[in-house]
């Protein structure tokens, strides 16, 4: 639950945050670019004027508005999660017809084969695109284009999904693969377009409620988790998984929409997505009167060079924390096996338990983490720790598999392999939570919408890169 700490406001000094008049009246929030400067100057060089943050935030509507940033978070990969779990309905849908049921051992067919790389890589390029796309052009539509319009979209293409569940495509498998390729595409190009924009709201917000979108989207992982064990454990029909899953995805997408149209309407909201806290000069020493010409109020446009220019080394470290992620996990850590014999856990829910569960939860409390403790500051120590993290590929790729045929098994024991996994876990969600957080605090007020929705393009190109490097590392093993 986020905090509200009156003291806080009142003490903070950010650069981010507009100045207030020496004669008690608010100053324009958004000023030319030459002006805002010469008026953050005068602050700093000027100790003895006595300036004060005050905060107009309305007293109601902060637990709601967390919540909903929480739910969002969840709603931004879990139906999509969802989506690529349910990998039996997929094997079902493309399957050799010409055989009675489905046997397990029999010879995947060419549909089969390709789906999963093909499904990975339509959704990686159409979602990075579009992030990217986001964070150059986003500013020029409007937030509630970016947010309601995806929902709905995505809403749309699960019911579609759904629906298909119960129509036999067996005579039409090819023209299906295809249906279903380009559902994908719209699918996360609209999870993408989302996902940035939630990003650069949250920017704008307190550092707590970046932590509840990014804690969030970790909540989704583990749910997604736990499903996946559920179905193991009462062996349901590919199906009725299938059926439950999507079903589940699209509910939760029309909670997500119901509760923006909500938030969109609560002044907590409004107030943060017009600016925010302000400064304002309490007393001003003779002789230190500002030079205001004019009461216009001028939008200013935040510059993409700028911008980057301040968060260079949060961008280089998230995409290369994502980076280092994707190359060994899921791709590589999903084909190691235990140190024992066969048994019900060792076949059945060892992966399960340890790839998914283990990781997801490690990812969320580490986001929880950095989210109380803020903790390091300095872009660079992060940049050192994203480096330091790079030793766990390695071991990654030694780790215990009958999948080896050039690298040796130095990592032999479970309970090693289980250890690294969470503390690869709980670093990769404590640094994700630390960027996204530290970035919009680096750059002015009009830029942080920016600033977040170029990190969100950051990941998702580190992601790109990784997964790309895990086809090379599979083949290495």
């Amino acid at each position: 639950m986020p905090g509200s700490s009156d003291t806080q406001r009142l003490m903070a000094a950010d650069e981010d945050d507009q100045v207030l008049g020496s004669g008690g009246s608010f100053v324009p929030a958004f000023r030319p670019q030459e002006q805002q400067e010469y008026d953050e100057r005068c602050l700093l060089e000027r100790p003895e004027d006595e300036v004060v943050l005050v905060s107009n935030e309305p007293t109601r509507g902060r637990l709601f508005t967390y919540i909903v940033f929480y739910l969002l978070g969840i709603g931004t990969m879990t139906p999509w999660n969802f989506f690529v779990t349910a990998e039996d309905y997929w094997k079902y849908k493309f399957r050799n017809t010409s055989i009675n049921g489905t046997d397990p051992d029999e010879e995947l067919t060419p549909l089969q084969r390709s789906f999963t790389c093909d499904l990975a890589l339509t959704a990686t390029i159409s979602g990075t695109t579009f992030l990217l796309l986001n964070a150059v052009y986003g500013h020029h539509v409007s937030l509630r284009q970016k947010m309601v319009g995806t929902l709905w979209m995505i809403l749309i293409l699960f019911g579609l999904t759904t629906g298909f569940v119960e129509v036999n495509t067996d005579k039409w498998q090819e023209q299906f693969f295809l249906i279903t390729l380009i559902i994908v595409v719209l699918l996360n190009i609209s999870a993408a377009t989302m996902s940035g924009a939630l990003y650069g709201v949250a920017g704008l917000f307190p550092s707590e409620f970046m932590t509840a979108v990014v804690s969030g989207q970790a909540l989704g992982g583990i749910l997604t988790a736990l499903a996946f064990i559920l179905v193991l454990a009462f062996d349901t029909g590919p199906n009725t998984t299938a059926f439950i899953f999507f079903i589940v995805g699209g509910g939760l997408i029309l909670l997500c929409l119901v509760c923006y149209e909500i938030l969109a309407h609560q002044p907590f909201f409004k107030y943060y997505l017009e600016g925010g806290d302000k400064y304002k000069v309490i007393r001003a020493v003779p002789g230190h009167t500002r030079n205001d010409e004019g009461d216009g109020e001028v939008v200013l446009e935040p510059i993409m060079r700028q911008v980057m220019s301040k968060i260079y080394v949060h961008v280089i470290c998230l995409a290369l924390l994502y980076a280092t992620t994707l190359s060994v996990y899921p791709a590589v850590t999903v084909l190691m096996q235990s140190e024992y014999g066969h048994s019900e856990w060792t076949d059945v829910y060892y992966l399960p338990v340890v790839n998914y569960l283990f990781f997801n939860c490690g990812d969320y409390f580490g986001r929880l983490f950095a989210g109380w403790l803020e903790r390091p500051v300095n872009q660079n120590t992060s940049l050192l720790l994203t480096v330091v993290r790079m030793v766990f590929v390695p071991f990654f790729l030694c780790s215990n598999s009958n999948e080896h045929r050039f690298l040796p098994v130095l990592v032999k024991h479970d309970y090693s392999f289980i250890a690294m996994i969470i503390v690869f876990a709980l670093s990769n969600g404590y640094l994700t939570n630390i960027l996204l957080i530290m970035a919009p605090k680096s750059v002015k007020q009009h830029e942080k919408q920016l600033a977040s929705s170029i990190m969100a393009a950051a990941l998702s190109c580190g992601m790109a890169v990784g997964s790309v490097l895990s086809l090379v590392f599979v083949q290495m093993l």
